[in-house]
């Protein structure tokens, strides 16, 4: 059995799997594999978005601070999905807490690295374009179904 490269892995997201070969070797050339164990804080509010995780295996939860509770889970992760898109907007600050549920393994991309390359090669920017934003707009869909339900158990 071969071992499977960072190219590999990314042909194999739901994102990356339309993105040509030529511009899924500049991505991979920005990534590392990566392991969190359950428990493990996988990305810090405020801090910078300096990596754009892919999961490959496991779960993860986008969490919200809610003063004097614990911490709201408002979206779980699993296998093919994007951690966060904090790096994509200035001043690329993580904007909530994520958590590792499960045991993780995933693939973690120099968001300066894709930013840059995404700059210099405009084509791999609107793949980027063309391929994310359907995946993040399913995102923001199941986000808002989600403050529904948090908003709808506190309202009876």
């Amino acid at each position: 059995m071969a071992i499977k490269t960072i190219r590999d892995h990314l042909a194999e997201n739901p994102v990356f799997s339309g993105f040509d070969g030529d511009t899924l070797d500049l991505v991979a050339g920005c990534g590392h594999n990566v392991h969190f164990e359950a428990g493990d804080q996988v990305l810090r509010e405020g801090t910078d978005a300096d990596a754009v995780i892919l999961l490959r295996h496991g779960d993860v939860a986008i969490e919200v601070a809610a003063p004097q509770k614990d911490p709201l889970i408002v979206e779980t992760l699993h296998e093919g999905d994007i951690v966060d898109w904090s790096w994509l907007v200035p001043p690329y600050r993580n904007m909530s807490d994520a958590r590792a549920l499960t045991d993780v393994r995933a693939i973690s991309l120099d968001a300066g690295c894709i930013r840059g390359k995404c700059d210099d090669y405009p084509k791999l920017g609107y793949q980027m374009f063309k391929h994310w934003l359907p995946h993040l707009a399913g995102r923001i869909r199941a986000q808002r179904l989600q403050v529904l339900d948090l908003y709808g158990a506190d309202a009876g």
